[in-house]
């Protein structure tokens, strides 16, 4: 299991040594379940495609610091399931991560990324140029926007 407070930084630190990666999906379980979704099973967090998905890790040293995964359908691919461990938010390393994710997508001629965004993130993902398509929507009690760019 993760533990989010074995490293913790100083808000607005930055991470020069931050290496990203792609990984197998089951180390992606550990972080999506303390930052995602710590009150269900472990299980939970696995989704339907995980095993045909693409999933990014971003180390610092040798600590799994951040996950994300993007599930490709033709020229269209979708983020989900993105968290950075509580220690490591507000550092750049999701910027950095999604920046990697979305030149690697781009190279290999994605056309369109989209994801179901969190309304509290909106500001994260306009900033790579993701604008909200329809009305805000929920799961659970979170409200949601669909975001997304073209990459062509």
């Amino acid at each position: 299991m993760h533990d989010d407070s074995a490293t913790r930084l100083p808000v607005g630190s930055a991470i020069p040594d931050l290496r990203i990666r792609r990984i197998p999906w089951q180390q992606t379980i550990p972080l999506r379940h303390s930052v995602l979704w710590p009150d269900k099973p472990p299980e939970f967090c696995h989704v339907e495609g995980d095993e045909d998905a693409r999933h990014f890790g971003a180390f610092l040293r040798e600590e799994l610091v951040s996950v994300a995964s993007v599930y490709p359908e033709g020229h269209d691919v979708r983020l989900r399931k993105f968290a950075t461990a509580s220690g490591f938010q507000r550092h750049g390393v999701g910027t950095r991560m999604l920046a990697h994710i979305l030149a690697e997508l781009k190279d290999q001629g994605f056309q369109y990324f989209w994801c179901d965004a969190r309304e509290s993130a909106l500001g994260f993902y306009e900033r790579f140029g993701m604008r909200p398509e329809g009305e805000r929507f929920h799961k659970g009690d979170v409200p949601y926007y669909r975001m997304s760019v073209r990459l062509d």
